[in-house]
């Protein structure tokens, strides 16, 4: 609270509690800029991200509070959670839509109100959303908070969007006895005797940012109903299809078509390959990079307001920040100064290869024009590149 009465801090109350904007009008303008630049634009190699973050907050008059879990802190603790949507593809991601969810406390009926939503209804609108806003993404990625959820993908599978998520290893499944229940026992049903004899499973390669490379094994499994050639497919990528290691296992189910299946010709979406699989559901781990930069050092849960309308502000003024250090770094020179030592050059813009479906950015093109520095005045794009230099060599695997 140090600090608090300052005239500078009361004009940002004041910003965000009482003025007249829009929150929606000033993040559908960033979004514009976004899709208009060449640097930024969204492309069908993308994904859309969902997931929710929660923040401690405490006191029952602020908006969107209750005790509820906080993935964050690994417990279930008095909070705010927001759910949010994130373009990405190897090279940047940036914020689409967040909405805050509000527990049923808050509603008259509570989960019986009318105005209720779960985050699971909060999800599937933001990818509608998106989509409507014209975000191209060649697939909808979650993790297993969503994907374990059959009224979810029903939602996102009836707006005509397709999905790559996450199932928990151990989910149960309706199946006959002698068949697989979970994920992880109809990825142990599957043929594998080593490297020389590899069975049902397929190489896929792993590229990460930083030049390193890993091979994992993919195979599409059947569960209950699922199957190579089903309406949903169960795909297991994993780093050792013997152990099937939990930290390095993934068990996605998605509604993409397998090629050269039955479903291809058919299908409104192109077919995907194991391969294709496994790089979409890589690329939803910017997400998690993403909440370290807004919340770390953006400031994301650094509000003291309470009403909805304000919290809704400060949070479009934080994406608008997280875009402007992308704008910093892709358009502009690194402010003078040392050059950081560190064999790998961290911070220079060398080109990303491109995924495919990506195209590559131009130099010089610019999300929004910068206000003219004036004298005695810092540089913020000290801060900008401090924050995205940190990112440029450690993107997630393709």
């Amino acid at each position: 609270m140090t600090g608090s009465k300052l005239p500078a801090v009361q004009r940002l109350q004041f910003f965000l509690s009482e003025s007249v904007w829009e929150p929606e009008a000033v993040n559908a303008r960033r979004l514009e800029m976004l899709l208009a630049d060449p640097a930024t634009a969204p492309h069908g190699g993308g994904v859309l991200v969902i997931d929710d973050s929660g923040d401690r907050k405490d006191g029952v008059k602020t908006a969107h509070v209750g005790r509820q879990w906080l993935g964050r802190y690994g417990k279930t603790d008095s909070g705010v959670v927001t759910v949010t949507t994130v373009w990405a593809d190897e090279r940047l991601y940036y914020p689409v839509h967040a909405v805050p969810y509000t527990p049923a406390r808050h509603f008259a009926k509570g989960k019986n109100d009318p105005g209720f939503r779960t985050k699971l209804q909060i999800g599937a609108d933001l990818a509608v959303r998106a989509r409507a806003a014209g975000f191209a993404f060649r697939a909808v990625a979650a993790d297993s908070a969503y994907g374990d959820q059959d009224g979810f993908r029903g939602e996102l599978a009836e707006a005509g969007l397709p999905f790559v998520m996450a199932l928990r290893p151990h989910r149960g499944t309706w199946a006959r006895a002698a068949d697989a229940h979970t994920p992880v026992e109809a990825a142990r049903a599957l043929a594998w005797g080593g490297l020389e004899d590899p069975g049902d499973w397929q190489p896929v390669t792993r590229t990460f940012r930083d030049g390193h490379a890993e091979t994992w094994r993919a195979a599409d499994a059947s569960l209950g109903g699922w199957g190579p050639d089903g309406v949903r497919r169960l795909v297991v990528a994993t780093a050792d299809p013997g152990a099937l290691p939990d930290k390095a296992t993934w068990y996605l189910v998605t509604n993409l078509a397998r090629p050269g299946g039955p479903r291809e010709e058919d299908s409104p979406w192109p077919a995907a390959g194991l391969a294709e699989i496994v790089r979409i559901y890589g690329l939803r781990h910017w997400v998690e990079q993403s909440y370290k930069q807004v919340k770390d050092e953006l400031g994301w849960a650094d509000f003291q307001v309470r009403s909805d309308i304000a919290i809704r502000r400060h949070q479009a003024l934080v994406n608008c920040a997280f875009c402007f250090c992308w704008d910093t770094w892709l358009t502009g020179s690194p402010p003078p100064g040392p050059a950081p030592a560190s064999p790998q050059e961290r911070g220079r813009r060398s080109p990303v290869p491109a995924a495919p479906g990506m195209p590559g950015y131009p130099a010089g093109t610019k999300l929004a024009p910068r206000a003219a520095g004036r004298p005695q005045l810092a540089d913020p794009r000290d801060h900008a590149y401090a924050l995205v230099a940190g990112l440029v060599q450690s993107a997630p695997a393709r």
